[in-house]
């Protein structure tokens, strides 16, 4: 990719096919972090916090951002730590150290609040047509918000209750199921799993903090901008 104010610490392959939701048709998902020179970001003219791409599908945030995003528990962003190897297509010793530092990022209360939030927006995307029927279209994206609701589930309560986020799906065909199921029925599983998961969460106990470890994001920051300090040539 061309056009990055800076240099790519850590980047890999995510969505679907990270998941093992892909389809022959499916895009192939890209996310990754770059790092601006430090006296670029002090300036008046700041260089931008995040670069999208279409065809191929790639986004790229700088470092800065992605760690106010990923302290909230943005689930989209949090994946890039937790890849499986085979899957980063960049890494850098920095980038390693980020890896190495990802339970920093973690927090009950706030893995609780993305995962929920994140998957009844899937939940409420359900759209459906008000006398029954569908276009093929409304099927396939019915199906697709449904299959991204059950991985978030998935995902968000095995991170909130062992403290790691799993990628790979163990039973893609059964997310997969749901989603056609979802399609060709009503919303009523898919607002049951809804409520299921969030007892679920009231009642399980978590070994994440109320808090994230916000010194050590900041100390491994830091060090990134002291990397990247770029001063100015000798006049």
């Amino acid at each position: 990719m061309t056009n990055i104010p800076g240099t790519v610490l850590l980047a890999g392959v995510v969505g679907s096919t990270a998941y093992g939701l892909a389809g022959p048709d499916s895009d192939v998902d890209r996310l990754g972090i770059f790092a601006t020179p430090t006296l670029a970001r002090v300036g008046l003219s700041r260089p931008k916090d995040s670069i999208v791409h279409t065809n191929p599908d790639r986004t790229l945030h700088e470092v800065g951002k992605w760690c106010s995003l990923a302290l909230s528990g943005n689930p989209t962003v949090m994946e890039l730590v937790w890849l499986p190897d085979d899957l980063y297509e960049t890494r850098t010793p920095l980038g390693d150290q980020l890896i190495a530092i990802r339970t920093a990022f973690l927090s009950g209360p706030r893995v609780r609040n993305a995962y929920l939030g994140y998957a009844t927006q899937q939940f409420q995307r359900l759209d459906r047509r008000g006398d029954g029927s569908f276009s093929a279209d409304t099927r396939k994206r019915t199906s697709k918000h449904a299959r991204h609701l059950a991985r978030l589930v998935h995902q968000g309560r095995e991170l909130y209750e062992t403290g790691h986020l799993p990628i790979r799906l163990p039973d893609p065909e059964a997310i997969h199921a749901f989603g056609e199921r979802v399609a060709e029925g009503s919303t009523q599983e898919a607002h049951d799993l809804l409520a299921a998961t969030e007892k679920a969460f009231d009642t399980a106990r978590t070994p994440l903090p109320a808090e994230p470890d916000a010194a050590t994001v900041e100390a491994w920051l830091r060090e990134v901008r002291i990397a990247h300090w770029n001063p100015p040539a000798d006049r």
